[in-house]
């Protein structure tokens, strides 16, 4: 279904809107505040507005068995959500769950209509009509969405902290959970959509990112914006490691750097509020297909996409879009191998164009920028803008 001279069909081939407003509204309200309560974590929140404003798009609410299982063992949605393009099933490959613990099941069985509440405000956020509750195999879970079991991963963590009972069932939200933060860069798909239509953007590449961007960054996304009409610069604002970069510091970086280096009428920084799960290969696809939501036409996918140690390959998120069927994702992914400056180039350059050896290439560990900041250097310009070493050493000082 097109809307708004969309470029892009959503996924599931419909814009899911769950937030009920007016008259509709206020009565729900009503009905809520005498329902059974459900207090959300943060990433249940964040979900829950994912769910609600279409980023989630086919997903009207939490999974029920048949999709969970559908998800975990074929990275598809089950028969149930209709047919894709070209006759497969709609690609997804992270569950999206909510559970609660075994002695509370009973409060929370199939048929019940509960209420969803934030947990830092005490405020209601909307309803959930529970139509299935199921025990999964956690471990099986963490083996085919993570690719291990070890604890240590921050996505295999979260999953053994939930509860053994998953809920599933549509929402319906009637407060949406706010977030003093960002508002200025917060839109929904609806918005992306309208925004790229009034530019006149049919091309719109999407950059997914939880990190700074760097001169390498930058490289690649000036290279898809030669065949694009627009550039999406899409950070992840919602729960991250604590170990990240905070996403405050992170958006005045890519203030600083689009008001430096960008052009201005094409380029659009918006903010994603979506929950990393660290999940590499299977989070390139699911970040490909919330972007297909928002409008964007292509995907850009680079070295070690959603990773975290060294649990996957560095190219395995762009290996794993060959599993899936084209006209089924219906975004185009843009693969860049490792990026660089090189001195023998005299340019920004990746291993696919550049023939020199290792030593001609400006390449800093993550650790090593670190200490040049603590220390108050800036890293030479060939890594990073110095604009945006001035927020990371603000930052530091801070810290």
């Amino acid at each position: 279904m097109q809307q708004h001279n969309e470029t892009i069909s959503p996924h599931g081939g419909k814009l899911i809107n769950r937030i009920v407003e007016g008259p509709a509204r206020d009565e729900a309200l009503r009905e809520a505040a005498g329902l059974e309560r459900l207090t959300l974590n943060a990433r249940e929140m964040s979900d829950v507005e994912m769910i609600a404003t279409g980023v989630y798009s086919p997903l009207e609410g939490f999974m029920g068995r048949e999709s969970f299982e559908s998800v975990v063992e074929k990275s598809h949605l089950p028969s149930s959500f209709g047919r894709a393009p070209g006759g497969g099933a709609w690609p997804w490959t992270i569950p999206v769950t909510i559970a609660v613990k075994r002695e509370n099941a009973a409060r929370f069985a199939p048929g019940r209509k509960v209420t969803l509440m934030d947990p830092a405000k005490s405020v209601i956020v909307g309803t959930f009509a529970i139509d299935d509750q199921f025990e999964p195999d956690k471990k099986r879970e963490a083996e085919r969405v993570y690719r291990t079991t070890d604890a240590a991963h921050p996505g295999v963590a979260a999953v053994e902290q939930m509860g053994p009972t998953y809920l599933g069932g549509k929402i319906t939200v009637l407060n949406r959970p706010t977030a003093a933060a960002f508002t200025a860069y917060r839109r929904d798909p609806a918005d992306t959509r309208r925004e790229f239509a009034l530019r006149g953007w049919k091309r719109v590449v999407a950059f997914q990112t939880r990190n700074p961007v760097h001169r390498a960054h930058e490289y690649i996304q000036k290279c898809a914006l030669e065949i694009v009409d627009g550039l999406l610069l899409h950070p992840l604002v919602g729960e991250t490691k604590s170990d990240d970069i905070p996403a405050d510091v992170r958006m005045r970086c890519y203030e600083v750097l689009l008001e430096n280096y960008y052009p201005k009428d094409r380029v659009l920084l918006r903010v994603l509020p979506a929950a990393m799960r660290y999940a590499g290969p299977r989070e390139a696809i699911f970040h490909a297909i919330m972007r297909k939501n928002y409008g964007c036409t292509h995907f850009i996918v680079g070295r070690d996409h959603a990773g975290v140690g060294n649990y996957y390959g560095t190219y395995d998120a762009q290996k794993i879009f060959d599993e899936f069927d084209p006209a089924a994702m219906g975004i185009t992914p843009l693969f860049f191998d490792h990026t660089f400056f090189c001195s023998s180039c005299g340019a920004m350059a990746s291993t696919k164009t550049c023939p020199h050896p290792a030593e001609s290439r400006v390449a800093l560990s993550g650790t090593r920028v670190r200490e040049m900041l603590g220390r108050g250097e800036i890293p030479p310009v060939q890594f990073t803008r110095p604009e945006v070493a001035e927020v990371l050493i603000a930052s530091y000082r801070k810290g």
